[in-house]
């Protein structure tokens, strides 16, 4: 169980400090999800925008998730709102 209990420790200081990289470079982390985007887009030419600017929103959220990062207001979701399929089905 030592080693079990070793591994379990070290996976948690990893997360921790993945955490506290994405918090620290967020920035760079958006506009590489923003140029994925861009280009994924331009080779589709323009056929799937809306999809791809959905994918790359809720990509954004997850890397802001991850570190911690409080989401802005305005952005269309709210802090603690439950997320996919969880409302009413049609």
């Amino acid at each position: 169980m030592g080693l079990m209990d070793n591994l379990k420790g070290k996976a948690g200081e990893l997360k921790e400090k993945a955490s506290e990289l994405a918090g620290k470079h967020s920035d760079q982390i958006e506009h590489a999800v923003d140029k994925a985007g861009g280009a994924i887009d331009k080779a589709t030419k323009g056929k799937y925008s809306e999809k791809i600017e959905h994918g790359a929103s809720k990509a954004k959220d997850a890397v802001d998730d991850f570190a911690h990062k409080p989401k802005e207001p305005g952005d269309g979701t709210a802090p603690g709102a439950p997320s996919g399929g969880q409302g009413p089905s049609a």
